[in-house]
């Protein structure tokens, strides 16, 4: 992404923002709010389909890290992390994804299903349209 790292992570964190950019989320809904711990239920659309699922969220502001910890739906379990590294001409944001399906005998067909079809449809889009937002702001021309 071509924008200051900083400004990045602070709009990949901040989640009231999320349905306001990227128009496949439904809503962001805060259970508990704290400075850099939050307990909320994200709901977004994949080609049509509605997903909701329970996070913690944890902005790690020392390592400039986001993580995501699934805490109900199908992906309880799942740890998320967004890591941004500065590189020549951008920063690289990357979402990485570990997922261990709860039930170890069906894993090997739910982890492509979930993960592919709806973990990698969902974050392509989210780091797209993040991608679009923040580039965008940073080359608004102010007076």
């Amino acid at each position: 992404m071509h924008a200051p790292k900083i400004s990045i992570f602070e709009t990949a964190a901040n989640l009231e923002l999320w349905p306001k950019i990227l128009p496949h989320y439904r809503y962001i809904r805060y259970l508990e709010r704290g400075g850099d711990r939050n307990i909320v239920v994200m709901a977004a659309r994949r080609s049509g389909i509605p997903i909701k699922w329970t996070s913690e969220e944890i902005i790690d502001r020392d390592r400039i890290e986001i993580h995501f910890n699934h805490l109900k739906a199908f992906t309880r379990g799942m740890h998320v992390v967004w890591t941004f590294t500065d590189m020549a001409g951008g920063v690289r944001v990357e979402i990485l994804h570990e997922m261990n399906f709860r039930i170890p005998a069906l894993a090997p067909i739910m982890e492509p299903i979930i993960g592919d079809f709806f973990i990698g449809n969902v974050a392509n889009k989210t780091l797209r349209c993040m991608k679009q937002y923040v580039e965008a702001q940073t080359n608004k021309v102010t007076a």
